[in-house]
This record gives structure tokens, sequence and C-alpha cells, in this order.
């Protein structure tokens, strides 16, 4: 398998103002020749931009405001990229929404939007981008997902769903394409923490944590050397090789402990009844959880 096209070409960053998304675009500044940043904040998208092109006043950047849980405005990136002739060489899927809470008591508009970015924007994405790449005969896909792909996971049932979805879509497309000259890497983070900000997963152990910067640094690692699975530090990547072998009795049990924390955190939380309606936790382009 060709290495994915990085350096001089074209790379799209889906959610790329925050947390890997965001390291994602540092590291691959002095390398691509063009950046397309996208993202749903459009106050982000230039300061990110000024920030680039002073690491590399060489680097072309074109930034896009995109909130991709809205399926017009998939459409109208769709549109922006044909309009400025925008030849994409990397695909990165890295935005993703998520809920916490019973799953009865979501609104279906946060099922629907946790659906919709987490399942219908990669797919579209990758089908309209993927087609010119294989004519081309080179090119890449690079899905940022989570480790919940292979939990049961109480309090997250769309979301872990959605990141079935996913391993399921990028292991099958990797084969489809793989004597094609494209290359197709799932990466699945675990804990991330970032240099200054308060760790809002405070309950995982340290052993677990790795920073946003080695995270990206890892799935680039990973994506250039055609590995199909990334499980970015040390501690994440043995516990989530060794949960394969666990009988699915198991893993019951473990879900089981994991409700029963959510029910006592939305008992014990003023924020009680944000749980049980299905309080946000995941935004375009920010950590997922493992």
């Amino acid at each position: 398998m060709l290495p994915p096209p990085i350096d001089q070409g074209t790379v799209l960053i889906i959610g790329a103002t925050e947390g890997i998304g965001r390291e994602l675009s540092r590291q691959l500044s002095r390398r691509v020749r063009t950046l397309v940043l996208v993202d749903r904040r459009a106050g982000r998208l230039e300061p990110l931009r000024d920030e680039l092109l002073a690491r590399n006043p060489t680097l072309g950047v074109l930034v896009h405001q995109c909130d991709i849980c809205d399926p017009h405005q998939v459409d109208a990136l769709l549109a922006f990229l044909e309009a400025h002739f925008v030849r994409v060489d990397v695909l990165v899927n890295n935005a993703a929404v998520g809920n916490r809470g019973l799953y009865a008591e979501e609104r279906w508009g946060q099922v629907e939007e946790t659906l919709q970015a987490n399942v219908w924007a990669p797919a579209l994405l990758t089908h309209r981008l993927l087609g010119p790449m294989l004519q081309r005969g080179r090119g890449g896909v690079l899905n940022i997902g989570s480790g919940a792909a292979q939990l049961f996971l109480p309090g997250s049932a769309t979301f872990a769903a959605t990141q079935r979805f996913l391993d399921g879509f990028t292991e099958a497309l990797r084969l489809e394409v793989e004597d094609r000259g494209i290359a197709v890497t799932r990466v699945a983070p675990g804990p991330l923490w970032e240099a200054g900000v308060e760790d809002w997963e405070g309950g995982v152990a340290p052993f677990f944590h790795i920073s946003l910067a080695r995270c990206a640094r890892e799935a680039l690692v990973g994506f250039e050397r055609g590995a199909p699975l990334v499980y970015p530090g040390f501690g994440h990547r043995w516990v989530m090789r060794l949960l394969p072998l666990l009988p699915r009795r198991l893993k019951r049990s473990l879900g089981r402990l994991a409700l029963r924390g959510l029910e006592r955190e939305t008992l014990l939380s003023p924020q009680a009844p944000g749980l049980a309606a299905g309080r946000q936790v995941l935004l375009a382009g920010e950590p997922s959880p493992a």
C-alpha cells in the first residue's frame, strides 16, 4: 500500500479547531501544500489559520464554517470545495458528537444529530471525495473515532453504535481500495489531556492519559505506515488489545458497573436533569471518551 500523499498535498480536516483536529493541523502545517480547515465554530477558524501561517508563510489555507450535524451545511461544504477547485488528497474525518444520558430519555433531535455527525457526514464526504482519489491513483482517508467501538456503554448507546459503524466502515473500505493507492486508517483514542487545561476525565487513571499532541503524532505515524487501526498511548493500546479477548458476558458486567456509576452521578450531580435528558459531551473536533 502506498503511503498517503501528505507531503505537498491538500488535506481536508473536519473539526479542525479543537482537540486532535487542531493538533493535526499544527503538525501538518509544515508538510502539506494546502490545508482546508472546517469547523462549526467560525470564530476559531481565522485565529487557527493565522497561527498556521505564522508557522509556515508559504502554506495555503482555506477555512469554511460547517456544522456537520446539518445536512444542508455539509452540502454547502462540498459546493465550496468544488467552487474553489480544491483537489483533496487526504480527508480527515475528525468531528464527532455524542450525548451522555439514558437513551429513552434523550430528545430524538439529539439522537439524529449524533447519527448525522458520526455516520452520515463522514460516509457522504468519503463517498464524494474518494472517487477523484481513485481516478488519480493516490489518496488517503483518516477516520478519528474512539475506543468506544469495543465497549458496551450504557448512557452512550447511540455514540457507541456510531463508533462501531466507523470501525466496520473503515475496515471494509480499506479492503476495497488498498490495492488502488488509497490509504485508510481508523484512530481510536482513549483519555486525552491538554497542557494548561483542567482534565475533564479526572476519574481515569493517569497511566491511560496522553497529550493531544502525542495522539495526533501517533495517528499520523500509523496512517503513513499503513496501519489499519491506531490506538494512541501505551496503556490505552494494551487495554484495547485485550478487550476483544473478553467474553461478552464479562463486557455486559462491566457495562452494568458503568450504568450504576451513571445513575449515581445523575442522583448526586446538580446537573442531574441534564444527564437524564441526554447531556451533550462531545463536540466537533474535541477529544472523545474511550
